[in-house]
């Protein structure tokens, strides 16, 4: 079982988000969630070999992936967690980090004065989303620190996060955030101090809402080739001739078929009584199972390409393998290639499909794919 990452739609998805954006905004690749499934290890380097040089993760423990990947050669952003122990390793590797309270800002001034090293900071304020952020009264006091310890702190950033874009469900509150966002901006400037980069726009609002962009942008699930929504993909297509979908997927999931037999008419297939066969059938198991990410909810639901036919899973997902019925697939034999997703000769199983089967949205089903699975560069 191996996981293809493909080397020219990640260039193709990268070129366009690019002539979306213009020439003047930088372009974070966020890889937290293990790329979102696609595996850190593989994505990165292509995505550097495509001209990304800033990538954005959640974790200290991403950012050390990256940044032993990247060797120095990009800019790694954490958005999220820092272990206390871990903070000081942060600002030594020069590596920037979100401040979205005033512990965080202290600690990064402590570990500043004692390495003698200016703390890289992204200050994330609060504009509607209501989760992380400084407060405006917050943002005040924080401004002064800074102020007060100017040469411990390298302001990268000003940043803050949209409460769904992809929807216009929340144009009234996106629209809110935008306008609150720079009223802090304001402030800062105010005080007489810049930061090097402006940020608001993920995947969905640098394509919705070209105010938010700045001049940098955090894409996510685009750059995987996915949209972040319907919507989303509909607004890109305003003003546009056709409806072909610009964006390819990078992600190709295949196994191969493990053993094949018949089972009468009348026997129960895999554990307890949720599938019974009411005719003669051809069956084959595949080593794949809810421990790699394959949901139990496709139990009895799922489906598969084995050559070139598309075919059902049947009884419940085993934590290791899968029944599938074969029957109308032709000569099925142990090696034969199976794809989860992606596509066989003229046929496709996408990530979408697996949505609508199990209620999980692409980011869940991706972002679940197991470590453990080799990930492969192809062209």
């Amino acid at each position: 079982m191996e996981i293809h990452i493909s080397r020219s739609a990640v260039e193709n998805n990268l070129n366009l988000i690019k002539k979306i954006v213009g020439g003047y905004v930088r372009i974070s690749s966020v890889v937290k969630a293990n790329a979102y499934g696609h595996g850190i290890e593989a994505y990165v380097p292509v995505a550097k070999e495509a001209g990304i040089d800033h990538f954005s993760v959640f974790s200290y423990n991403e950012a050390i992936q990256v940044y032993k990947i990247t060797k120095k050669t990009a800019d790694i952003m954490i958005m999220g967690w820092i272990g206390t122990s871990q903070l000081k390793d942060v600002v030594r590797k020069g590596i920037e980090f979100y401040v979205f309270n005033l512990e965080r800002l202290n600690d990064a001034l402590s570990e500043a004065k004692t390495l003698k090293k200016p703390a890289k900071i992204h200050i994330e304020v609060e504009t509607g989303m209501n989760r992380t952020g400084l407060s405006k009264k917050d943002f005040k006091l924080a401004l002064k620190i800074i102020l007060d310890n100017i040469k411990h702190f390298e302001i990268k950033g000003l940043c803050s996060h949209l409460a769904g874009p992809e929807s216009i469900a929340n144009h009234v509150r996106v629209k809110n955030q935008i306008n609150t966002f720079g009223t802090f901006k304001a402030e800062l400037e105010k005080k007489g101090l810049a930061s090097e980069y402006c940020h608001l726009a993920c995947s969905a609002a640098a394509v919705c809402y070209p105010g938010s962009r700045f001049n940098l942008v955090r894409i996510g699930i685009m750059q995987y080739g996915f949209w972040s929504s319907r919507e989303v993909f509909l607004r890109y297509l305003h003003n546009k001739s056709g409806f072909d979908n610009p964006l390819k997927r990078v992600i190709t999931w295949k196994s191969e078929v493990m053993s094949v037999k018949t089972v009468k008419t009348g026997k129960f297939i895999s554990y307890g009584t949720t599938y019974l066969a009411s005719e003669d059938i051809r069956t084959a198991v595949v080593p794949v199972g809810y421990s790699f990410g394959y949901s139990r909810s496709l139990s009895n639901r799922g489906r598969v390409l084995i050559n070139g036919i598309r075919c059902s899973v049947i009884g419940l997902v085993n934590m290791n393998m899968i029944t599938i019925d074969v029957t109308r697939a032709g000569d099925v034999k142990p090696g034969d290639e199976v794809i989860l997703i992606g596509e066989q000769n003229d046929m496709a199983i996408s990530v979408d499909s697996f949505s609508e089967i199990t209620q999980q949205i692409n980011y869940e089903i991706l972002s679940r794919l197991s470590r453990d699975i080799p990930r492969i560069v192809v062209d």
